[in-house]
């Protein structure tokens, strides 16, 4: 997942909870496709369920979103919604809770190029804009891992 530069995020945090980001890459489909838009409440309280901006305990400059799966000691397991895709807890362990940056509150689909006709335009105008909400089972999906 990208973002701004992490000097620009980190200034927009100082003056508005609310930020902006762009998913890349497959680690959360079915619920978040590569390109979708989302707005994230940088501080807010994560419970488990939640999906999550964090900075990759690795590499600090790279900002990624996960599901918060389950508290434990130490911070967060965080999970992506596609098992194939890899890049989380099961391959860097516990994420410290000071490296969770903001709660995913919406995403935004944006508009393909073939969606050109007022059909299809008003369908992705129904469809686009949609709350990410928690998933209480992602719990249920550690264990069965």
């Amino acid at each position: 997942m990208t973002e701004l530069s992490p000097q620009d995020s980190e200034r927009e945090r100082a003056l508005l909870p609310l930020g902006l980001a762009e998913v890349t890459g497959p680690s959360m489909v079915p619920t978040l496709h590569h390109g979708d838009r989302l707005l994230v409440r940088y501080g807010a309280r994560v419970r488990p369920g939640d999906v999550v901006v964090l900075r990759h305990p690795f590499q600090q400059d790279l900002l990624v979103v996960k599901r918060a799966a389950e508290r434990r000691d130490g911070g967060w397991w965080v999970l992506g919604d596609n098992a194939f895709a890899g890049g989380d807890s099961t391959d860097y362990g516990v994420v410290p809770p000071e490296l969770v940056l903001a709660r995913v509150l919406l995403r935004v689909r944006p508009r393909r190029p073939d969606q050109r006709s007022l059909p299809s335009r008003l369908g992705w105008a129904l469809s686009a804009v949609r709350p990410v909400l928690a998933d209480r089972s992602a719990s249920r999906r550690l264990r069965a891992r």
